[in-house]
């Protein structure tokens, strides 16, 4: 049985390609999924994505993948400067957890620089634009055991 990955995306990320191409790329949520899910495949994991701009959505989500997933990979957004209720939610189900943010949140605003996400994550992937949704997936196969 191929080992369950939940990929997650919090608020605002179904603009990617929209919102502040300057900052995020051209390229939209879609293509980065896209690229993901055929790393998943090249690795033999199942991949299931969902965003959501609403955090008790990717709550409910997180604690669904309690029993169902094998790891999580969320790029929470915004939520990850904010939310210590996401950050107990993926500590909660004690699952392996990857972060990603698209750009170099360390080298943006200071609010940007401190995420409540990163201190329970086996790892953290940030400024590789939208291949960090590929090296995620790379790095949760390794975390899991896999290729």
């Amino acid at each position: 049985m191929a080992l369950r990955v939940l990929l997650l995306d919090g608020p605002n990320l179904n603009l990617l390609g929209v919102r502040e191409p300057h900052l995020y790329g051209s390229g939209s949520l879609d293509d980065a999924i896209a690229v993901a899910s055929l790393t998943a495949t090249e690795l033999g994991l199942d991949l299931e994505h969902r965003q959501s701009n609403h955090e008790g959505v990717l709550i409910d989500a997180i604690h669904a993948a309690r029993g169902t997933h094998d790891g999580i990979v969320i790029n929470p957004g915004g939520l990850a400067h904010t939310s210590v209720v996401l950050r107990d939610a993926l500590a909660g189900v004690e699952l392996p957890v990857g972060e990603v943010h698209v750009t170099n949140v360390h080298a943006r605003e200071a609010f940007r620089q401190h995420s409540y996400i990163s201190a329970i994550a086996a790892f953290v992937i940030v400024g590789a634009g939208a291949q960090g949704y590929e090296l995620a997936v790379r790095r949760m196969s390794r975390v899991l055991g896999g290729r």
